[in-house]
């Protein structure tokens, strides 16, 4: 897709691997890409291992509660976890990223995480909403335009909305989507 469709850009939500299995390996194939690749940690993957690995290649960006600016667009950060409702450790990024939206009115805000929002077909498995309510409280009081989320590999390449906040699980394969 990258070849074909040439992105400006590729964004990653974790998972890259099973328990870091062969993890240099893959980021050495997408710095390859000779693209900018914005990823977060998924469950499967430490943030300590992520981070220090992508330092490695000038084209791959961990934004781990970080934001990365491209263009018109703000992308916001939080890898890890997947498994809990709520997420104490999200506040005080959280208001980081409030902060980052204010200043810049106008902007495109994506927001990047391993799990999905709760309460949308991302989440949805066997009839039971998992995902994350923080993270959904976070997009409903904030302009965020695009979630891109992984960690159920059930509801891969899935999307539904959120208000105006469109949430997309692209999946293995990955998806284009045009901002």
């Amino acid at each position: 897709k990258t070849k074909n469709q040439n992105p400006d850009l590729l964004v990653c939500s974790g998972d890259l691997t099973i328990f870091e299995e062969g993890l240099g390996i893959i980021l050495n194939k997408l710095s390859k890409l000779k693209k900018k690749v914005l990823l977060v940690h998924g469950n499967h993957e430490t943030d300590a291992v992520m981070r220090k690995l992508c330092k490695k290649y000038g084209n791959l960006v961990f934004i781990h509660k970080g934001c990365y600016k491209h263009n018109n667009h703000i992308f916001l950060g939080y890898g890890g976890g997947g498994f809990s409702m709520r997420d104490s450790g999200f506040y005080l990024t959280g208001k980081k990223f409030m902060r980052i939206i204010k200043k810049n009115k106008g902007k495109k805000i994506i927001f990047v995480t391993h799990a999905p929002a709760y309460g949308t077909k991302v989440d949805l498995v066997v009839g039971e909403h998992c995902g994350n309510k923080t993270y959904r409280d976070f997009i409903a009081k904030n302009k965020v335009d695009l979630h891109i989320c992984g960690h159920l590999h059930e509801n891969f390449n899935k999307k539904d909305n959120l208000k105006k906040t469109l949430i997309v699980n692209p999946g293995p394969y990955g998806r284009i989507i045009k901002l």
